[in-house]
């Protein structure tokens, strides 16, 4: 009886993430352009797809930028978003409209954010002539990627802001008071009571912003482009161009799939994370 409710959720996965998943896999392995959709001929290549992408100049320069964006966005979104966290767990005078507005970045869709952001760092706009910049950061080479990697952290801080600002809220506050009449100091007690309190939201909110900025797309896409120069290209962007400009659908399924192996070892540690948090 019980399963009958189970099935269509089920079936809603199967088709539609289970037949996207397999589809993109046969792709990847196939001559697929845009001939197919008219012919419905589909050559079987086998890994040449592979071959031919690992053999592309701008992969390799692709993944070292992935794998930058990820490590410096999870890194400071950590350091912020534990900070602010900190900060909005003590009550002051305005915590509530502060803490609500500062969901606002996080809560708009990454287009209409991306589209602002172009905007204001555009030549002539408004933050180049308050940061007294000659031309848009986005066209230069040695600042278009630290741009990209400032606004994905400002977009994520507050994701970490709302796991974190609970979880600092269930602390046990006598753990807290104990320590501190025996003399130890803010950080002794953040360090041996409060951070092994949260390391389980730590954890899980972690894996899951590798999970997101390794498939990052859109925000280097509106931006920059995956420009100047390839200077902001990611394993997302590089699938994007093959499959919709260069139309080899066959090779941008196969960059897909590598891009979802990598992500796919992050999703695995999220759910044994999440399962030894049910556990404790």
């Amino acid at each position: 009886m019980h399963a009958a409710f189970v099935i269509p959720a089920f079936l809603y996965i199967l088709y539609f993430f289970g037949y996207p998943l397999i589809k993109n896999v046969w792709m990847s392995f196939v001559d697929f352009r845009t001939a197919t959709f008219i012919t419905g001929r589909a050559p079987w290549v086998g890994f040449e797809n592979y071959a031919s992408v690992l053999a592309t100049s701008v992969l390799p320069l692709a993944t070292v930028n992935t794998i930058v964006i990820t490590a410096v966005t999870v890194v400071a979104q950590l350091v912020i978003g534990l900070a602010i966290a900190s900060f909005f767990s003590t009550r002051f005078p305005g915590n509530r409209f502060f803490s609500g507005a500062l969901l606002l970045p996080w809560l708009l869709p990454m287009v209409a954010t991306a589209a602002v952001w172009r905007w204001l760092l555009r030549d002539g706009g408004p933050l180049v002539g308050l940061l007294h910049l000659h031309n848009s950061p986005f066209a230069d080479p040695a600042l278009a990627l630290a741009s990209v990697i400032l606004i994905n952290i400002w977009l994520g801080v507050p994701f970490y802001v709302i796991i974190l600002t609970a979880a600092l809220q269930n602390v046990p506050k006598d753990q807290l008071e104990a320590a501190n009449l025996d003399g130890a100091g803010r950080l002794a007690r953040f360090w041996h009571i409060t951070l092994p309190n949260i390391r389980p939201q730590l954890a899980v909110s972690t894996t899951l912003t590798i999970i997101y900025t390794l498939k990052v797309l859109e925000l280097p896409l509106i931006l920059t482009g995956g420009g100047p120069a390839n200077a902001t290209q990611t394993l997302g962007t590089v699938a994007y161009a093959l499959s919709f400009k260069k139309f080899q659908f066959g090779e941008g399924a196969a960059v897909g799939n590598i891009l979802m192996l990598v992500t796919l070892v992050f999703a695995i540690a999220y759910v044994i994370l999440a399962a030894r948090k049910e556990k404790q």
